[in-house]
């Protein structure tokens, strides 16, 4: 039962929109019937050429994140087991959080191009900060039992990093993953929709200006479905790497 919950609330979901449509009170132009909505679903993944544009978003957006992942965790564990660091790099990144790095993006196609270096450089920039910031409080709320058990066993520093910090803050760097995936995608799709002439964004804003609005949310729809299998990939991943938190957490 558990399992079928998020069909019901997307099932409902469904109703209401037939309903608004077949209510007239709205032009199918603005709410098209669901049936059309899929046969343009259907088309989109029965096309070579969709499934092409769909694999241009896919691989900006996890091409930013990764790197965006390497450099983050690697600034998150320094800032949080170093004061030093923390004191010097967290003014920066507390301060610039809030920027809209969007408001950036004619400056990255200044230098990188219109093509696809760009919006990797703005996902890059976009993922980096959820990831830092969480790591670096897993990293920094370590127990320093842990700790202290490990060096009065005789560990040196370096062992204890990789045995018992970064075991203790998986967790937590998995969690910022689990922030930056998604802002990976809405990123692509935005920078998309700005300037480019392929991908999934290209496709929306396309589809949009033809007043295609059935296949606009037909691709809507795909950009979803794969924010969804990207978010399941990366839980499954988390669960058989930090396998301990799952058989500590438990629902009340």
């Amino acid at each position: 039962m558990r399992r079928l919950l998020p069909f019901v609330l997307i099932g409902a979901a469904l109703l209401a929109w037939e309903l608004v449509v077949r209510s007239g009170l709205w032009s199918p132009l603005l709410f098209p019937p669901l049936e059309k909505i899929l046969n343009e679903l259907i088309l989109f993944f029965s096309k070579s050429e969709s499934l092409m544009e769909a694999w241009v978003s896919l691989y900006r957006a996890l091409g930013g994140f990764a790197l965006a992942a390497v450099a983050g965790v690697a600034i998150g564990m320094l800032m949080g087991r170093s004061a030093f660091a923390a004191a010097l790099l967290d003014p920066l990144f507390s301060g610039t959080y809030a920027v809209p790095k969007i408001a950036l993006f004619p400056i990255f196609i200044f230098v990188f191009g219109i093509g696809s270096l760009s919006k990797v450089a703005l996902v890059f920039l976009e993922c980096i900060y959820p990831i830092v910031i969480v790591t670096c409080q897993g990293a920094r709320g370590v127990n320093r039992i842990l700790l202290w058990s490990a060096r009065n066993m005789g560990e040196s520093r370096l062992r204890t990093f990789g045995r018992v910090v970064i075991p203790a803050t998986a967790p937590y760097i998995f969690a910022g993953f689990r922030v930056a995936l998604p802002v990976a995608l809405i990123v692509v799709i935005i920078t998309e929709m700005i300037s480019s002439a392929d991908g999934l964004g290209y496709m929306v804003i396309y589809a949009l200006s033809s007043l295609k609005t059935d296949r606009m949310l037909a691709v809507v729809a795909v950009i979803a479905l794969l924010g969804l299998a990207l978010d399941r990939a990366l839980v499954l991943l988390r669960d058989r790497l930090v396998y301990w938190e799952k058989l500590e957490t438990y629902y009340v």
